[in-house]
């Protein structure tokens, strides 16, 4: 059984686009400028980020959907994902940068259900003690992927929560819309429940979207982990760095709307861009979604600085 979920399908970057970027990776991309404040965000790949910022004890680190296992599902082929791709976590790996020090967690925020943003979580949790925060469906799947049960913290969006060092404030949001019907993959929801521990990846529900602001050390960063938005929830927030995924070809103006929403931040940084069918330390860009993205930006807010990152790249607003 095959659903065609391709990239294209998944987040919107056409033929044209392809042809425009065909090739390009993260590596050609202009330098980053470093900013003043003192905080910093790493990208993991796709969505995933690393936010860090000193707290009263030390560094406190915030993840947001970490996925580095990365396994193959056929999503960049022309016949697009294999709902019935079997989940993995590959544990050697994520202990390779637990234990040298060079991945940890206080917080880890769950944007949506689908596979290539919660598979690695439960996992991750176990080994960072993080605190989890994700809808109920988020919660039920990774409670059922062994996730501590006392380390998971539920949210609906409209939440503002105060830490030592950062803030975090959740969002209601969407997920992308995709083909003629503008439809989300794998839709649906569960309620809290052990049972049915999800074996592949169509098991993994979308089941509700959030977006997350991170505030601390100076500067305030806000992440969308699907091509989607909810305009009303957004206003007033002036983040200075917002992470814009590719795609929103069916959703109306979407990226001048959101940076003129936004107050046109200092900073719109690309996500979701790359080939996840890749290991970690391959960004590439199948389909041209990049420099359509940034072409956008740059009509929309022609002083943000649009941001792309290598994998593990880093930068200071």
């Amino acid at each position: 059984m095959n659903t065609g979920l391709s990239r294209r399908g998944l987040f919107g970057a056409g033929a044209a686009a392809a042809t425009i970027l065909a090739g390009v990776s993260a590596a050609s991309a202009a330098p980053v400028r470093q900013g003043t404040s003192r905080m910093t965000l790493r990208w993991w790949g796709n969505n995933g980020w690393e936010i860090r910022v000193p707290g009263s004890t030390g560094t406190k680190t915030v993840l947001i959907d970490p996925w580095l296992t990365r396994f193959k599902t056929g999503t960049y082929t022309p016949a697009g994902a294999d709902p019935r791709t079997p989940l993995s976590v590959n544990k050697a790996l994520i202990d390779g940068y637990v234990d040298r020090g060079e991945l940890r967690a206080d917080h880890i925020l769950v944007t949506h259900g689908h596979y290539d943003h919660l598979t690695d979580v439960p996992y991750l949790a176990q080994r960072t003690g993080a605190t989890v925060v994700g809808t109920e469906t988020h919660l039920s799947l990774m409670a059922a992927l062994g996730a501590p049960e006392d380390q998971l913290s539920i949210a609906s969006g409209g939440e503002d929560l105060t830490f030592d060092g950062y803030s975090i404030r959740v969002l209601r949001s969407l997920h992308s819309a995709t083909g003629e019907r503008a439809r989300v993959p794998f839709p649906g929801s569960r309620p809290l429940s052990r049972r049915d521990r999800p074996r592949v990846i169509e098991d993994l529900l979308e089941g509700g979207t959030l977006a997350y602001q991170v505030t601390g050390g100076g500067a305030s960063v806000l992440d969308f982990g699907g091509s989607n938005y909810v305009e009303s929830e957004l206003a007033g927030l002036r983040p200075d760095v917002v992470c814009v995924p590719v795609g929103g070809a069916k959703v109306t103006q979407y990226v001048p709307r959101l940076l003129r929403t936004l107050g046109n931040p200092a900073h719109v940084a690309a996500t979701h861009w790359d080939d996840f069918d890749l290991p970690l330390g391959q960004a590439k860009d199948p389909n041209g979604g990049l420099e359509v993205l940034r072409k956008a930006v740059a009509a929309a807010s022609p002083a943000s600085e649009f941001v792309v990152l290598e994998h593990l790249g880093e930068f200071t607003p």
